[in-house]
C-alpha cells in the first residue's frame, strides 16, 4: 500500500466529507433508513468473542456455513462449530486508471480552484458508498435475524463463499402456523390466529404490542373478511360492501381491540457478486414477528485490529464509532482504494418473548388420503420425493410430508417454468 496518489484532498477533505456523509445517513437527507438504528442500542465489546454476545438470558450459537446454504440449513454434515473473533464485514472500491487520468487534467486545470468540487466529487465518490456499504449489511442482518432467527455473516477472512452462520435461538414453541391461508382470503382466520397468539403469549406473561410483516402479507390481512368485519363495527358500517381498510384504520382497529400497532417492513438490499448487482429483500415472506418492545438488543462493535495497528502509507477516518474507512494507491495496475471494514453485529435478546407466525403456513393441516403416493400429471410418485423436490425447487414454499395431496398440488402450481424442471427431475415413481 502506499499513499493516496491525491494526498493533499485527502489531509484537507477526507475527514469533513466522512463527517458529512454520517450526518447526512443521520439525519433527515438520508435516502435510506436503518431499523437497526432505532431498534438496537450500539454496545462496545473489547474482545468481540462470540461468547461475549450472550446478554439477557440469550444463546447464540454460532456455525461456518457455506453462504449459499439455505436457512435453516438442510445438511447438519455441512457445519463446524465456530469458535473466535466476529469476521469483519466491508468492502473496497477502487478509481481506474481513466478515472485517475480525468481528475490529473482536472488538477492541472484548476488553477482557480474553479474545478475543485468536481474533483472532490470524482475523489472521494466512493467515501458514501463504503460507509453506507457497511450500513446495508447489518440492515440485513438484522432483519433477517428479527424474521427468521438467523442470520449470516460473510467471512472477509476466509475462502470467499464461506460464512458465520448465527441462530439466536428463539423457542420453537414461539412459532406458529395459521389456521388458513392468510392468502386465501374467504377461509383465512387472519384475527382468530392473532387473538390465539396474543392469548399464548398471555399465558407465559408476555404483552405483544406490535405485528411486523412484510407488504404481501399485510396486503391479506387488510382484505381478510375478519378484519374488515372488525372495521366495520368499529366505525359503525352496516351492509355488505364493507370497505378495505388502510394501514391507519387497521392499527386504529388493533389499538382499541388488542393495543397492537402493525409495522410493514419493505426494504430491499442490493448486492454485487462478480459484477451482478442483485435486490434482495432481508425480510422474510408472510412471516409475521410478535414484540412486546420495539427495543430488542444490540449492536455490538469492537476495534479492529488495523485501527490499533494503522499502516504509516494509509489515510484514516472513523464513521459511525466503528466503520473504519481508509484511502491509499497500488501499482499494476494503478489503482486508487477506499476501503470500508468494520467488526460488528446485530444480537437479538429476549427471545422468550418474541413470537412467530407464518401466516402461510397451515399449522394443523394433516394429509387428507393416506397413502404415500402422489400422482403427478397422471403418474404415481413417492410422496416424500414429490414433498423433497418441492422445496429443493423453491424453499419458501415448505412442503411437509403431512400436507394433503391438495396442498402439494397447489405449491407445485406456484412454481415457475424452471422451477418446474427442478421439480420434475427430482421426483421418483415408487419402486
Amino acid at each position: 500500500m502506499e499513499k493516496s496518489l491525491f494526498k493533499q484532498y485527502v489531509d484537507k477533505w477526507f475527514k469533513p466529507i466522512v463527517s458529512k456523509v454520517v450526518e447526512k445517513i443521520n439525519g433527515k437527507e438520508a435516502e435510506l433508513t436503518y431499523m437497526w438504528r432505532s431498534m438496537l442500542k450500539k454496545v462496545y465489546s473489547p474482545t468481540l468473542k462470540w461468547s461475549s454476545l450472550s446478554s439477557n438470558n440469550t444463546h447464540i450459537a454460532a456455525d461456518v456455513v457455506s453462504m449459499n446454504s439455505s436457512l435453516p440449513l438442510k445438511k447438519r454434515d455441512s457445519l463446524r462449530k465456530a469458535e473466535g473473533d466476529i469476521p469483519k464485514i466491508g468492502m473496497k472500491l477502487a478509481l481506474d486508471e481513466r478515472t485517475m487520468t480525468d481528475l490529473d487534467i482536472l488538477e492541472r486545470t484548476n488553477q482557480n480552484n474553479d474545478r475543485t468540487n468536481e474533483i472532490i466529487k470524482k475523489l472521494f465518490g466512493d467515501t458514501k458508498k463504503c460507509t453506507v456499504g457497511v450500513l446495508e449489511q447489518l440492515e440485513f442482518m438484522f432483519l433477517q435475524a428479527l424474521s427468521t432467527g438467523v442470520t449470516v455473516i460473510e467471512d472477509k477472512d476466509k475462502n470467499t463463499g464461506i460464512g458465520i452462520r448465527i441462530d439466536f435461538g428463539h423457542p420453537k414453541e414461539n412459532k406458529f402456523g395459521a389456521e388458513k391461508p392468510w392468502s386465501d382470503n374467504d377461509s383465512a382466520k387472519v384475527v382468530s390466529d392473532i387473538e390465539r397468539i396474543m392469548d399464548r403469549a398471555s399465558e407465559k406473561g408476555h404483552t405483544p404490542r406490535y405485528l411486523l410483516m412484510d407488504r404481501g402479507t399485510f396486503k391479506n390481512l387488510r382484505k381478510n373478511p375478519e378484519v374488515k368485519e372488525l372495521f366495520a363495527a368499529s366505525m359503525g358500517f352496516a351492509g355488505q360492501n364493507i370497505p378495505t381498510p388502510t394501514l391507519s384504520q387497521v392499527n386504529d382497529v388493533m389499538s382499541d381491540n388488542y393495543n397492537l400497532e402493525i409495522v410493514i417492513i419493505d426494504r430491499s438490499v442490493a448486492f454485487e457478486k462478480n459484477g451482478k448487482r442483485t435486490s434482495v429483500k432481508p425480510w422474510a415472506k408472510n412471516v409475521v414477528v410478535f414484540l412486546d418492545s420495539m427495543d430488542v438488543g444490540d449492536l455490538s462493535w469492537g476495534t479492529l485490529a488495523e485501527e490499533n495497528h494503522p499502516v504509516s502509507q494509509v489515510s484514516y477516518q472513523k464513521a459511525d464509532d466503528f466503520i473504519l474507512l481508509s484511502k491509499y494507491h497500488k501499482n499494476d495496475p494503478l489503482q486508487e482504494f477506499t476501503s470500508s471494514q468494520a467488526l460488528a453485529v446485530p444480537v437479538i435478546h429476549n427471545v422468550d418473548s418474541i413470537y412467530m407466525l407464518d401466516s402461510e403456513e397451515a399449522e394443523t393441516e394433516e394429509q387428507t388420503e393416506g397413502d404415500s403416493v402422489f400422482n403427478y400429471e397422471g403418474t404415481d410418485y413417492t410422496k416424500s420425493s414429490v414433498v423433497a423436490a418441492i422445496n429443493l425447487a423453491n424453499e419458501d414454499l415448505k412442503a411437509k410430508a403431512t400436507n394433503a395431496d391438495s396442498t402439494l398440488q397447489t405449491k407445485i402450481n406456484k412454481l415457475s417454468e424452471a422451477e418446474i424442471e427442478v421439480f420434475e427431475e427430482n421426483i421418483e415413481e415408487p419402486a
